[in-house]
């Protein structure tokens, strides 16, 4: 008869490198898709270990010392760990629009910006990293269902993604993230994630700029 062993919990990485759209020219077709909508702001990590909470950039960056709120957030959640992947933004004030220039600007710190969660890596010690997104999304929903204003669950949308898509350029957004249903989480590139940006957001003429500006 074999010996009752309890469960290991798995030993996370300080950092886990975030998963990456690969460029779209449209969105794809099909129902086989969930669309998320793009911020404008600084794609985060966040981690809490216990009480401690730290936000990381997508270089491995630590920027926890710069929203105070989000950690608070965070911290205050009910569970004992967790690793959410999402975007830091800030929002206009009236219609909601995150703006990328309000990130930059002023000081270091950003008590004002919230943390658009859309995904979730670990939870109290069960790495989900293999779980369909759209179980990842729902256990997400349910550890933000207390609303704190910064951190937010970023929506998605079963439907057909030009329509989403125009609709997101119509609202001047930055564009939508498209995700196969039954996709796990993949650091890296990856095929299962597919960004349509609009041509007419802030966010494409700053890029072009920046491009411009190293020639």
């Amino acid at each position: 008869m074999s010996q009752w062993r309890p469960r290991t919990r798995r030993a996370f990485p300080g950092f886990i490198q975030p998963c990456q759209p690969i460029p779209a020219p449209k969105p794809p077709r099909g129902g086989d898709w969930l669309h998320e909508i793009k911020h404008d702001g600084y794609r985060m990590i966040a981690r809490r270990d216990a009480p401690r909470v730290r936000l990381f950039t997508r270089n491995g960056h630590d920027w926890t010392a710069r929203f105070p709120a989000v950690v608070e957030a965070i911290g205050a959640l009910k569970i004992k760990s967790c690793i959410i992947d999402g975007e830091i933004a800030v929002c206009r004030p009236g219609n909601g629009v995150t703006c990328f220039n309000s990130l930059r600007s002023g000081g270091w710190i950003k008590p004002e910006a919230a943390l658009f969660a859309f995904d979730l890596i670990e939870i109290d010690g069960n790495d989900l990293r293999r779980e369909p997104i759209e179980t990842r999304k729902a256990r997400l929903q349910r550890a933000l269902s207390r609303r704190w204003p910064a951190i937010q669950y970023n929506e998605h949308i079963q439907t057909d993604g030009e329509m989403v898509f125009s609709e997101a350029c119509r609202m001047g957004l930055e564009g939508i993230v498209s995700k196969r249903l039954g996709s796990p989480y993949q650091s890296g590139q990856s095929r299962h994630w597919l960004k349509s940006k609009n041509p007419a957001s802030e966010a494409v003429r700053r890029e072009a700029e920046e491009e411009w500006g190293d020639r």
